[in-house]
């Protein structure tokens, strides 16, 4: 085996290396490696974008020379006797052909070898149709120039001379597109038939939303400290093992976010046919765009992010500007009293903060591409607003309108909404015939920008799953997703209302303790600084994790459970507000979560040493 480094990323060098056995292999460890037999086995083509390579098989000392020759600074070490078993690694370490020191191959700066990335490759070349899946990626991302448009970086860390990042604006902009849909109306919509007034649903809104974007602002800026997709980013905290866990449970968020939004969809592409088209030709539509544009990747996603709230603006401009002389006045109140407005204003503030709080497990996985040295403060800061602004802009909507077709009962809004959902509504609303069409049209491609986000950070969390998942190319685990996800939507296609106040008021409990984790790890026991990136990928140098995942379980068991107000389900604590119950089960969570996690932290710490 011969294993070549160099100390700065080259950009596409392709080498041609003469194979002398018909069971020669590669395994590629690095950024952006490519795989490409040719002929009969007789030669092997390896383009590197960054960093190095190892090659395996029959190499003379002439190949070796060559190979070393593709950088002005490399470093190369004949692992080729099977009985060394790779033990002269250390022994040649220091013998680099510009006669300099030879960069540690673990080093975190490096980035050069990451365990997880190698045993993933290992299984890549086992396997014939996980290498063919692997080389299609290769193939597409040179065929769109090779400067990764097509994302194969999968979930592996990103060293800081690897880093490309987009303009720090792009950091409002992207969550002004994510949130600017009209999958958040339905959100709004639900404030009336929470028995709230105007000024309730306003204010629980409010005060919901921008307490819930604190928390995704700030797991965001472990992003360009860490290199690291969020889920990952837990492992200092969760373990290795814990944070599989933190994996399948933002799966489940983000494919309840994608349902509510494939059905959303579905409604209005019905109600642009007059109803003659079946909501479940809509749900098949967007889940399929939703995934050709999350396939792309990071760079995509950034670009198409940047411009894709101007279009909601405008529509939504006009929408308030026809819906709002049908809602009640102000001072119209609502149908709950005393104790039990409390808790439906309770309710109401957990939906809309479990919403924009839900984003807290995908946050870092749009920033991890930013240098470490990036201002935690801009990056906070621009999160935040970037959240806040555009979700209390299109939720404030769905509370007009749902004002309108309920409370006030004005009767094309009621009888639009309850007969054909939220597409009959904006159908009724926008007017007149012809530009309501082309609005509820163009309204479709604003969820793309909301459903490509939660597809591509999916994708990504499937892959921390184990190195056979790992194995596995992102945008195949992002098709299954959509899969699922357009299954599930047609499935609940008529029970829009009852999946969004089950649903997305149940993420806040596992949400708000997710990230008090990860705000009393970094903080209290890292003190922002202590990280050993080098062991991201290494078991038995990341914490053990019972610790969060005790406190995980305990804030959502001893918190939530019994402060969760559903339908389904009402909590004992919930039930002393009366009728339908008083949500406070994030309150709780985030209390237990807050009081567990310093003391069973500092035991594993003092028993584990990690």
């Amino acid at each position: 085996m011969l294993l070549c480094i160099t100390r700065a990323p080259i950009r596409a060098i392709a080498i041609s290396v003469a194979s002398t056995s018909r069971r020669t292999k590669a395994i590629l460890i690095g950024h952006d490696a490519y795989l490409k037999p040719t002929g009969k086995f007789s030669a092997i083509d390896i383009e590197i974008s960054d960093h190095g390579f190892i090659f395996s098989g029959r190499i003379n000392k002439r190949t070796k020379n060559s190979l070393c020759a593709c950088s002005s600074r490399s470093h190369a070490v004949d692992m080729s006797d099977p009985a060394n078993d790779g033990k002269d690694l250390e022994a040649n370490k220091g013998q680099e052909l510009t006669g300099e020191k030879a960069p540690d191959i673990n080093s975190a700066e490096t980035g050069i070898i990451q365990e997880e990335v190698r045993r993933a490759a290992e299984i890549q070349n086992a396997f014939m149709p996980l290498r063919k899946l692997h080389e299609a990626e290769r193939w597409m991302d040179r065929k769109l120039g090779g400067e990764n448009y097509f994302e194969t970086q999968g979930i592996d860390r990103i060293p800081e001379e690897a880093k490309t990042p987009p303009s720090i604006w792009n950091a409002l902009m992207m969550w002004s597109s994510v949130a600017m849909h009209v999958g958040n109306i339905p959100l709004g919509v639900l404030g009336a038939e929470y028995g709230l007034s105007f000024n309730g649903a306003m204010s629980s809104a409010t005060v919901g939303i921008m307490v819930g974007a604190l928390f995704t602002a700030y797991t965001g800026t472990l992003g360009p400290k860490l290199g690291l997709r969020q889920i990952a980013t837990s492992r200092y905290s969760f373990g290795f093992w814990g944070a599989k866990l933190c994996s399948v449970l933002n799966v489940v968020i983000g494919g309840g976010f994608a349902v509510v939004n494939a059905v959303v969809v579905g409604q209005i592409l019905s109600a642009v046919s007059d109803y003659h088209m079946s909501i479940v030709v809509g749900v098949v539509i967007i889940a399929v765009i939703s995934f050709i544009l999350s396939v792309f990747g990071f760079r995509l996603i950034h670009s198409f992010e940047k411009y894709a709230w101007i279009a909601a603006f405008v529509l939504f401009v006009v929408l308030y500007a026809q819906g709002a002389p049908h809602a009640p006045p102000l001072d119209t109140p609502g149908t709950e009293k005393g104790i039990e407005l409390s808790g439906a204003w309770l309710s109401f503030f957990a939906l809309l903060f479990s919403s924009v709080s839900g984003w807290c497990s995908m946050a870092a996985d749009y920033y991890c591409n930013y240098p470490k040295d990036t201002s935690k403060i801009k990056i906070f800061s621009l999160t935040w607003i970037g959240l806040v602004v555009p979700t209390c802009f299109t939720t404030y909507l769905g509370i007009v309108l749902g004002q309108a077709a309920t409370l006030n009962a004005y009767p094309p809004y009621a009888d639009a909404y309850n007969n054909h959902g939220l597409g009959g509504l904006l159908l009724e609303v926008w007017h007149p015939e012809g530009w309501s069409k082309f609005a509820l049209v163009i309204s479709v491609f604003t969820v793309c920008g909301n459903n490509i986000a939660i597809n591509y950070s999916s994708g990504l969390s499937l892959q921390l799953l184990g190195d056979y998942f790992h194995a596995i190319p992102r945008f195949i685990w992002s098709f299954l997703f959509a899969l699922v996800v357009a299954v599930l939507a047609i499935a609940g296609r008529e029970h829009l209302s009852t999946i969004v106040s089950n649903f997305v008021s149940m993420l806040g409990y596992w949400t708000v303790s997710f990230t008090i984790i990860l705000l009393i790890e970094d903080y209290v026991f890292r003190r922002g600084v202590d990280y050993n990136l080098k062991a991201w990928d290494k078991p038995d140098e990341l914490p053990v994790g019972l610790a969060a995942v005790f406190s995980l379980i305990a804030g959502y068991c001893g918190g939530g459970v019994p402060g969760m107000a559903q339908v389904w389900y009402i909590g004992p604590i919930a039930a002393k507000f009366g009728g339908a119950g008083g949500d406070v089960g994030i309150f709780l969570s985030g209390v237990i979560t807050l009081l567990v996690y310093p003391v069973t932290r500092y035991l594993e710490r003092k028993y584990t040493g990690r």
